[in-house]
Parts: structure tokens; C-alpha cells; sequence
């Protein structure tokens, strides 16, 4: 199995009340996406950090395998929500895939 795990930073121009709008939207979008693509195993989206985070939204998800995960990054659902509610929002993204 594969782990891929996401962390964004918002723009810093959005207001509050959008950040709490794009992150409710990215969890839903995200989230959305389990049982429409192949070896998706689990994807789980955290909105709320405590105040010592230096992250907005992070991003737990589980693929069957590496091959999985390569599809998902090109599947048309995860793209139109990743073009749609992330990355229009996001200021950094930092990203790590590992193997369990």
C-alpha cells in the first residue's frame, strides 16, 4: 500500500470567511472522490489545525499501489477537483508519498 499525504498553505488574500469556504470545499471534493477511482484505498481530508500548525489543509489518502496512485493523478474527477477547489486557493503545496 501507499501513503500520499498533502499539506497547503491558503492564499494569504483570502478572508477568513473564504478560507473557511475553500477548505470546506476542498474536504468535500476531495473527500468526494473515494469509490470513483481504481485503488483508492481511503483519502481523508483535515480542515481544522490547531494553532501551532503551519498548514491550512492537509490531505491523508491511501492507495493500493504506486501504480494506483499515478492513475489517480491523472483521473479526470481528481483533476477537475484539484483545477476546481485547490488549486486556484493554495499558495504552497508540499507533498510525500511513501510505502506502508
Amino acid at each position: 500500500m501507499v501513503k500520499h499525504v498533502i499539506l497547503w498553505q491558503l492564499k494569504d488574500e483570502l478572508s477568513n470567511s473564504e478560507k473557511a469556504d475553500v477548505k470546506a470545499g476542498i474536504k468535500a471534493g476531495l473527500e468526494s472522490l473515494q469509490g470513483k477511482i481504481p485503488g483508492l484505498v481511503e483519502i481523508r481530508v483535515e480542515i481544522n489545525p490547531l494553532a501551532s500548525s503551519n498548514a491550512d489543509v492537509m490531505l491523508d489518502s491511501a492507495f493500493e499501489s504506486e501504480e494506483a496512485l499515478k492513475g489517480y493523478a491523472v483521473h479526470p474527477e481528481h483533476v477537475a477537483v484539484a483545477d476546481g477547489r485547490v488549486r486556484p486557493y493554495t499558495k504552497s503545496r508540499v507533498c510525500m508519498d511513501y510505502e506502508v
